[in-house]
């Protein structure tokens, strides 16, 4: 339980997320992440790394449990943090991520596959941001590099889930796969990447991330901002105290 690296060929890492029992990652988790796609995207020896998960779903963002139960803010200081150091060492990884996404990638995890490189999903797989109904904001940053600016905006206000074929359709996801061949097309497509001079790839991942348009890092911040004082204000524990019970009024 928890974070796994693995090597399925030389060149290519596989790091794995196994968080029974929805993978939502306490504070540790994050970094815990974090440390390994860096680690292994700074071996010389690997030229492509898949970010994968077991069990039902591929992430399901914070734990809400550990954030429930401290009574200050550290949890959610950690949390964020711990966000942002994951959601940047896939960024930055000095090669490319591909995601394997399967079941639900919501909250943390859409932060985790907005920045990856390339997204391989199961049929199955579902795609969101109930932040709002969880008394938190963020992620919408890494929501809009997977859909259209106006639908983005509906999902996230919404807390609505699109699916692995509408996102294909948008062009952010790859390929959809039925569930069993999952991994193998993602790490079939690492296997094609990293065939690629392992020099060469670095370059062209730093080339990539140099154009991107928004900088991620400074707008998911930004967005942090606001998570901090909508739980200063005191709205934030109120909304997250229903997660799990029936909506109030």
């Amino acid at each position: 339980m928890g974070v796994s690296t693995s090597r399925p060929t030389e060149a290519v890492s596989v790091v794995t997320v196994d968080h029974p029992p929805v993978n939502a990652l306490p504070v540790q988790g994050w970094y815990d992440l974090a440390d390994a796609v860096r680690t292994e995207g700074r071996d010389p020896e690997v030229r492509c790394v898949v970010l994968a998960a077991t069990g039902r779903g591929f992430n399901a963002g914070v734990d809400i449990k550990e954030m429930r139960a401290d009574t200050g803010h550290g949890t959610l200081i950690g949390a964020n943090r711990g966000c942002f150091e994951a959601f940047a060492a896939v960024y930055e990884c000095e090669v490319p991520v591909v995601a394997a996404v399967n079941g639900f990638c919501l909250g943390g995890g859409i932060g985790l596959v907005g920045n990856a490189d390339v997204i391989v999903a199961s049929d199955d797989a579902t795609f969101g941001l109930p932040e709002l109904d969880r008394g938190a904001l963020g992620a919408a940053t890494h929501l809009a590099r997977l859909v259209p600016q106006h639908l983005m905006r509906a999902l996230y206000y919404t807390s609505r889930t699109a699916t692995a074929a509408e996102l294909h359709a948008h062009g952010s996801v790859w390929k959809v796969v039925p569930l069993p061949e999952l991994m193998c097309t993602a790490v079939e497509l690492a296997e094609e990447i990293a065939r690629k001079d392992g020099y060469l790839i670095r370059l062209a991942k730093a080339a990539i991330n140099g154009i991107d348009p928004v900088d991620v890092h400074r707008s998911y911040r930004f967005e942090q901002g606001f998570t901090f004082e909508a739980n200063l204000s005191g709205i934030a524990g109120r909304v997250r105290d229903t997660f799990g019970k029936e909506a109030r009024p």
